[in-house]
């Protein structure tokens, strides 16, 4: 209710829209850019063994993309999440012999893609509507293959500033 007078014009109602279902992404990258962009069907969910599956994507797509990087060795940053660290997965680690970098929890201000990734990807999509989620996705896809090159290696070069200023202060460290 309002307070109003006799003569003042009729409230305008807005039309309720519900609000937009969301998406759930997974993207690995480098310091040289995206190697796998992925997206779930609505209502699949990320277990150990779909984790696991995208793992073997990631390894395609390396071998595909980058070859003899594997023999190298593979860094991986993921965070404590029941499906990285089960089990199966960690079989799945020990397999292919894939280094995992530690990643305490609740310390986004620690992982490329949440300080330096989905800031940028949330700005993109901001006020933009999509008729359904292929032109989402696709969006998505087009976006990240256009960032140029630094962009990624900015990510991970801030990365080793963020660690090493995290290991200085012995592990008391927020970015502001």
């Amino acid at each position: 209710m309002t307070w109003k007078h006799s003569s003042s014009p009729v409230a305008k109602k807005f039309k309720v829209m519900r609000s937009a279902k969301k998406i759930m992404g997974t993207v690995f990258w480098d310091s040289r850019g995206v190697l796998l962009f992925e997206t779930l069907q609505s209502g699949e969910t990320i277990k150990a063994a779909r984790y696991c599956q995208t793992l073997d994507k990631l390894r395609k797509a390396i071998l595909r993309k980058c070859p003899g990087r594997l023999t190298n060795g593979v860094i991986l940053q993921h965070d404590n999440a029941t499906p990285h660290t089960a089990r199966v997965t960690q079989g799945w680690l020990e397999k292919y012999g894939w280094e995992i970098l530690p990643h305490p929890p609740h310390s986004p201000d620690l992982a490329p893609s949440d300080y330096h990734l989905f800031g940028p990807l949330k700005r993109e999509l901001a006020g933009k509507r999509f008729d359904d989620d292929e032109e989402l996705v696709d969006h998505v896809r087009k976006w990240l293959q256009n960032l140029d090159g630094s962009f990624f290696r900015e990510g991970i070069y801030s990365m080793v500033r963020r660690w090493q200023k995290c290991v200085d202060r012995l592990g008391c460290y927020v970015e502001k």
